[in-house]
């Protein structure tokens, strides 16, 4: 009975647009790694695969429950999200030049992925009450510190891709309360100016990523090897592509990350410019059923959680496609939803579970009529 009233009132379009997605991804994450160590398997496979079911299942239960008691429970949110991330400093596992898991039996768990969703009801939560009320440096102060603290620690590890998207995060946050655009644009020239001095902060690896995305062929067999494959693999697979598991720049491990990173660079090269055309269009039909939630929603914390979670996944969209496409320096900024990783997946699947518990409230009144 409960599930009947909760599917009347569901958003079906954007749930369909986020399982279509995830399907194209587990097909895709199949092709790129069902040839591992010389041998064939699925594992990559079975475990995306099993997440997701069991992630679903949690989107179903989860959406069942009114969204404003997560206002509640910012604050302790908050501490655990600090002592996540602190712990991933003393206990965490390197890969790739980064601090950025933790090993918990046979999960590897990525602190920071969770931190983005936590940080955007925490942010929610802290710009409620102060919607047409950010007009001095002095109200935005403790906004800068509930986020600077985070994104310092993130940065620490080092994860810039994860930094970048906290602060685009906030920043369509603060664009939707209503910030006095003149703070806002302050905000950006201080940004510039300070922007050249982190030049001497960041790592060589990051100082060699964005050297070769103004060059690649700067060094073609070192950082900039990565865009000059996926330009390779987008290009080979034209309009139609080559076919599934018949990519040869993905197939031949010519291809870096190919189920994570440069997971859309294996789509464009296996199913050509229409499919990466109709994987954008999926994308836009999530963030605008998405975005037509935070319209529609007339409660300020309802609206700026969905706000959040839009800016979250735009960004990465576009930071990651753009990368792939060689339009954008190379981060670890996942795609939503396709790239392999139990820690993000889970990340945009409870991310989808509020926009649903938001749209059901607001818009389809489930809690309204259904209690």
């Amino acid at each position: 009975m409960l599930f009947k009233r909760q599917w009347k009132h569901i958003d079906k379009v954007l749930v369909a647009a986020a399982v279509l997605i995830v399907a194209i991804s587990i097909c895709i994450i199949g092709s790129a790694t069902h040839i591992n160590k010389g041998a064939i398997n699925y594992d990559f496979v079975a475990k995306q695969g099993g997440a997701f079911i069991v992630n679903l299942l949690l989107v179903l239960f989860v959406c069942n429950y009114d969204y404003t008691k997560l206002r509640r429970i910012a604050k302790p949110l908050y501490v655990i999200n600090l002592l996540m991330l602190v712990a991933v400093m003393f206990l965490g596992r390197s890969a790739l030049g980064a601090q950025r898991w933790i090993q918990i039996g046979p999960l590897t768990l990525q602190p920071s992925e969770f931190s983005k969703l936590i940080m955007i009801v925490c942010m929610a939560a802290l710009l409620a009450d102060r919607i047409g009320k950010l007009n001095t440096w002095r109200e935005i102060i403790p906004f800068g510190l509930c986020v600077g603290i985070p994104f310092l620690l993130v940065l620490k590890q080092p994860d810039l891709g994860t930094s970048l998207v906290f602060l685009a995060i906030a920043v369509a946050m603060l664009f939707v309360s209503r910030i006095r655009l003149k703070l806002l644009r302050n905000i950006f020239i201080a940004a510039l100016c300070l922007a050249p001095f982190g030049w001497y902060f960041m790592k060589d690896y990051q100082k060699s990523r964005i050297m070769v995305f103004l060059d690649p062929n700067a060094d073609p067999f070192g950082a900039g090897y990565h865009i000059i494959q996926s330009k390779i693999a987008i290009g080979s697979g034209m309009l139609f592509g080559k076919g599934l598991f018949k990519g040869t720049q993905s197939q031949l491990n010519f291809l870096p990350e190919n189920h994570t990173d440069f997971i859309f660079s294996v789509i464009g090269e296996e199913l050509g410019f229409l499919g990466c055309l109709f994987l954008l269009f999926l994308y836009f039909v999530l963030i605008y059923r998405a975005l037509l939630t935070a319209k529609e929603c007339k409660e300020p914390f309802g609206m700026l959680l969905v706000t959040g979670i839009v800016a979250m996944w735009t960004f990465e969209i576009l930071v990651n496609v753009g990368m792939t496409c060689g339009i954008m320096p190379v981060t670890g900024i996942p795609l939503p939803f396709m790239s392999y990783g139990v820690s993000a997946l889970t990340t945009n699947m409870m991310a989808l579970a509020v926009v649903l518990s938001v749209h059901m409230t607001t818009i389809g009144n489930f809690f309204i009529d259904g209690e």
